[in-house]
């Protein structure tokens, strides 16, 4: 299987999302709250009618926040899939401060094997792909019409530095904790002063594989399309997303879209 062409296509369909989004973003938009209770904006909805119709050429299966999601029983028979969260933070999208994203997996027999997150404000998309490892490409001016292997090839290889002196954590604008205060007093006495950077959205788990922080833990509910494009990201750059649970890597497409708790870790490799 050509996993260039698929990277391709789900970089190219992240960067479509993102230009749905960008045209709400600049507008008094209106905000639903779903049954959930979490918040939901026409720009959710269009990019992920966008990045369904592009990923549509593959022929593999389609998970989307936004849209239906088949049964377990037809899931479960699936042995490729595309994991999408058309809109990653819509609670950053609606304060208006530039941390969200678009985030596009490829999973293989439950394991990320593709994974792109684009963070469109910033004009950075990170991706990664199954034994050619993670990148990030920022645009300084416009963007390319279409993202092909010569605009790829400018891309920086991850991990770009060794994390900071001080231990690095980062955690959520909107999802502190009890749990996340009594890990960073697990931390400070192992490692001494402890730095924290609240950021939203997937971009925590890339900036952990660019090598700006040394963790992202998360104790707090999260579903298997807010995780799985960073970490194929962070894996395919040497780093590790682990399952509070079971000590082993995340895994997708299960019965229950839920995650459980995890943290995000650096592993440098330089």
């Amino acid at each position: 299987m050509n996993y260039n062409e698929l990277l391709e296509l789900a970089i190219n369909a992240a960067l479509a999302g993102g230009e749905d989004i960008l045209k709400v973003y600049n507008t008094d938009f209106y905000v639903e709250i779903k049954s959930d209770n979490t918040p939901v904006t026409l720009a959710d909805k269009r990019s992920s009618e966008t990045i369904l119709k592009m990923l549509a050429p593959s022929n593999f299966p389609i998970v989307s926040e936004e849209e239906i999601i088949s049964n377990y029983s037809e899931r479960k028979l699936w042995t490729h899939m595309w994991l999408v969260d058309p809109l990653d933070g819509t609670k950053e999208f609606v304060k208006r401060n530039g941390e969200f994203s678009v985030n596009i997996a490829l999973i293989l027999n439950g394991s990320p094997v593709i994974g792109v997150i684009y963070a469109p404000v910033k004009k950075t998309i990170y991706f990664g792909s199954k034994n050619e490892g993670s990148f990030k490409l920022l645009f300084e001016g416009a963007l390319p019409n279409k993202i092909n292997k010569q605009v790829l090839d400018q891309a920086q290889k991850l991990p770009i530095q060794t994390p900071p002196l001080d231990y690095t954590v980062i955690a959520s604008h909107s999802h502190l904790s009890r749990e996340i205060n009594m890990h960073l007093e697990k931390l400070k006495n192992l490692y001494g002063p402890i730095s924290l950077k609240n950021i939203g959205s997937s971009i925590k788990q890339c900036l952990v594989a660019e090598g700006l922080a040394h963790e992202y833990p998360r104790f707090g509910a999260t579903m298997e399309w807010d995780t799985a494009a960073g970490q194929c990201i962070l894996e395919q750059s040497g780093s590790s997303l682990i399952d509070l649970e079971t000590g082993l890597a995340l895994n997708y497409n299960k019965e229950k879209l839920e995650n459980n708790y995890f943290i995000a870790k650096h592993h440098s490799q330089n």
